[in-house]
């Protein structure tokens, strides 16, 4: 990685999405820091680090930004994309798993966001896309745990945008509607191709609001596959 070429972060850049979003901005000319919970097993391009951090540790996120933000300047994205699903009954659901929802999704985005942000309106520009899911709208049987964070994160994403949209910061939450197609939910759900977000699709899009004029900015979106109900 080099200094010349502007810094982005993908925090949750794991399998699918995550990777996808990594390349995309590689690709499109960017030093990319991948942070996720285990490495690749082999390097994806010269210009992606990947770093394996819990997300939810306030201190091990600033020691893994701090350096790279001195090495590589004020990142101009930040994607928030962690995710942990719990499906179970609501009397089922432990103090635990609530909890371990909330620390993968909302925590992490609280530390991500709070080490980026003060480089971010100093320079008086920067792009945070936080993915949402279809339960960030409203809970469904057996997703009390994984709903009340995605909530939580729509919420976070709403004030982030208030508080700092006049300041010069984009900040977008992007609602996933549907199933991402990956090995593992091609062999968990069993659908059709045709029935699932290509990885790839979805970080097009991603580019594309990051692209955005600031005389057109958009706070929400919602993205689905064709075949989906809604």
């Amino acid at each position: 990685m080099t200094k010349k070429r502007p810094f982005a972060i993908v925090a949750g850049a794991g399998p699918g999405l995550g990777q996808a979003l990594t390349r995309k901005l590689s690709q499109e000319g960017y030093n990319v820091l991948g942070i996720t919970r285990s490495k690749p097993s082999s390097s994806i391009s010269d210009t992606i680090l990947f770093a394996q951090v819990d997300l939810a540790d306030t201190q091990a996120v600033k020691e893994v930004l701090t350096p790279c933000l001195t090495r590589y300047g004020t990142p101009e994205i930040l994607i928030h994309n962690p995710a942990s699903l719990v499906i179970k009954p609501f009397l089922e659901t432990s103090a635990e798993d609530f909890t371990r929802a909330w620390k993968s999704m909302m925590l992490s985005a609280v530390n991500t966001c709070q080490a980026v942000l003060p480089q971010m309106l100093e320079a008086g520009r920067g792009n945070i896309i936080i993915s949402g899911a279809t339960a960030s709208l409203r809970g469904g049987k057996n997703f009390a745990a994984f709903a009340s964070a995605k909530f939580a994160l729509r919420g976070l994403a709403q004030s982030l945008a208030r508080e700092y949209q006049q300041q010069g910061i984009h900040v977008v939450h992007a609602i996933l509607d549907g199933i991402i197609d990956t090995d593992t939910s091609r062999s968990l759900h069993k659908l059709s191709s045709d029935r699932m977000m290509k990885p790839d699709d979805i970080a097009q899009i991603y580019w594309q609001l990051i692209q955005q004029p600031r005389s057109t900015w958009t706070h929400e979106i919602d993205l689905r596959p064709q075949q989906e109900n809604f």
